[in-house]
């Protein structure tokens, strides 16, 4: 039976395919195919996982003391039984011998199935029986993971089988994605997803769209409506998710996608046209990146320099073991050299609110003892309390700089206190680089504006910064006092606000007229829509991520400067969004 699930669309696109359940906890799971002559060597990986935790739990078993409470003996009883039961063995297996896929991805899957079967079971004691299943799935997703190992030949392995593709498309679908998670989508077999929490402004959804992957997210039933294996469709411009449909509809789903990669092959063709608007104007497209690897994507999408590193991917899905000063320098080396002498910005770590380190824990960062996490200590916030971490960093960007145009970033700037603490902290460590012998270049330091603060007291930043940078994302949340992760209130997150529109015209305007360079670097710089209205302010340089610079582009090549700053009064004395596009609309015909 078809049924739809409505949600928010937070990216656009259609995306088609079997729907791969997957509990919150496990979403960073491999995702692979396995080609037809490994099967047997991926089930026998499935076989030994089983026999290493059985082995376990029978050791426990035998090692109890004998005044242990017998219901602890019957629990491992349980277990046992479980890891034992067709039910789990043999499905599994299935998943990996008919539809290839890996030992991890078809545990998880089979689990996904059980746990559906236990929830819909009426006796109660039987429905708490999934919490067993779980724990049994768990310890042999260890027992795989520590079996995997990381030498060449098994990371040689594991790229052979993830080249070696499936058959039919697949999309994600979970309770909620981390956006450090949505970084496997870069790497995985998912052709977008679908959650049951989130809101439209979240980092998740920003990293979905700057991505390119179609996604609807506060579709609150999914997960549960949704069967492993079905087919669904992934409507991420109307914010619907259809689950079987009908095949007429699946066809006509079909003629989208492929309109919509014709239009993307058609724009792809700009990439090397320079950005330059009709009457004359040289606009400057960046890239924002969240990997090293990010930077071949950059160069492919014809970026002119990397306008946004966002470091603190690189300290995230670690354990609590933080890249140190090496490693560091060797991601940025690797950035400053891919980009053949275009200029990089790197941001220094903004871990906070909903990207925190593993290391810290639940108290620091989380909600139920943090009352909000996106007005704690996070961006610079943290680097400046953590000042060991902070010079390592600064230690690492400045080494690369030696090898190509570098400039650094300070996320979160709020004062002038701040701003003297960064640039005394810089002097330091290219001291310590002195003493040790060690190259550096030189390097301009910016400052975001993302705080209502900044933006109003811009003009004593720019006695400290060689440059600015908006970043748009935070700064709507702050302005108008909603938090964009909390779908309860998402749709309040308005950028056309007048007071956000202000703010950001009296910051590019503040910024030109002391000759320094701005930037946005915040998803507004990336959404045609507002590309207009920031010309129009006097924004001459645009970051974004790779997959957005060329709409955005076709946008440029369009414009008349002159007849958009004409306009520029009238649209900052608009009430709504509505008042604003009509004035824009006029300017540009």
């Amino acid at each position: 039976m078809s049924i739809q699930v409505f949600g928010m669309g937070v990216s656009r696109g259609v995306a088609i395919g079997r729907a791969v359940l997957v509990a919150s906890s496990r979403v960073d799971v491999d995702h692979y195919f396995v080609p037809a002559e490994r099967i047997e060597a991926e089930v026998e990986r499935l076989r030994a996982a089983r026999n290493e935790v059985v082995a376990e739990l029978a050791a426990l078993q035998a090692d109890l003391p004998a005044e242990a409470p017998a219901e602890l003996s019957a629990l491992l009883d349980v277990h046992l039984m479980l890891l034992r039961d067709d039910t789990l063995s043999a499905a599994t297996r299935q998943w990996i011998v008919e539809r290839h896929y890996n030992a991890e991805w078809a545990l998880s899957a089979q689990l996904e199935v059980l746990a559906r079967q236990f929830d819909e079971m009426d006796d109660e004691y039987l429905r708490e029986r999934k919490a067993d299943i779980e724990q049994v799935v768990e310890r042999m997703l260890r027992s795989l993971a520590r079996a995997a190992g990381n030498s060449p030949a098994d990371l040689e392995q594991k790229a052979l089988a993830k080249d070696f593709g499936g058959e039919e498309p697949l999309v994600l679908v979970a309770n909620d994605v981390a956006p450090a998670d949505m970084l496997q989508f870069k790497r995985s077999v998912f052709t977008g997803f679908v959650t049951d929490v989130g809101g439209a402004h979240s980092h998740t959804a920003i990293v979905a769209r700057s991505m390119d992957v179609p996604a609807v997210v506060g579709a609150r039933e999914a997960s549960r409506l949704v069967r492993q294996d079905d087919w669904i469709v992934i409507d991420g411009d109307a914010g619907v998710v259809i689950v079987n449909p009908p095949q007429i509809v699946l066809e006509e789903y079909r003629f989208r996608q492929r309109q919509n990669e014709l239009e993307r092959a058609r724009l792809h063709r700009l990439r090397k046209t320079p950005a330059v608007t009709l009457d004359g104007q040289p606009v400057q497209l960046l890239a924002n990146i969240e990997l090293p690897g990010d930077a071949a994507a950059a160069l492919e999408a014809g970026a002119v320099g990397i306008g946004l590193f966002r470091t603190e991917f690189l300290f995230m899905n670690r354990g609590g073991d933080l890249p140190g000063e090496e490693e560091q320098f060797q991601a940025y080396r690797e950035v400053v050299q891919a980009m053949k002498g275009l200029p990089v910005t790197i941001r220094t770590v903004d871990i906070g609110a909903d990207k925190p380190l593993d290391r810290l824990s639940a108290a620091e960062l989380r909600h139920e003892h943090v009352l909000n996490p996106a007005l704690g200590l996070r961006a610079i916030r943290w680097s400046l309390s953590e000042p060991g971490m902070f010079r390592q960093q600064l230690r690492a960007i400045l080494r690369a700089s030696a090898f190509g145009k570098v400039r650094i970033l300070i996320p979160m700037v709020t004062h002038a206190s701040e701003a003297r603490l960064t640039l005394e902290a810089l002097a330091r460590v290219r001291t310590q680089l002195d003493d040790a012998g060690k190259a550096y270049g030189r390097v301009e330091v910016g400052a975001m504006i993302e705080v209502p603060a900044a933006a109003l007291r811009i003009e004593s930043l720019l006695r400290y910064f060689d440059f600015v940078s908006i970043g748009t994302n935070d700064l709507i949340q702050y302005v108008l006092a909603i938090d964009r992760a909390d779908e309860t209130v998402s749709h309040l997150y308005d950028p056309w606000h007048p007071a956000v529109l202000q703010l950001i015209a009296h910051s590019i305007a503040y910024a030109n007229r002391a000759g320094r360079d701005v930037s946005v670097c915040g998803e507004m710089a990336g959404d045609p829509e507002f590309t207009d209205l920031l010309l129009a302010m006097g924004l001459r340089s645009f970051s974004m991520h790779p997959s957005r610079i060329a709409q955005v582009k076709q946008r440029i090549l369009r414009a008349d400067t002159r007849g958009l700053a004409d306009c520029l009064p009238r649209v900052l004395e608009a009430d709504d969004c509505a008042s604003v596009s009509r004035v824009l609309m006029n300017a540009s015909s």
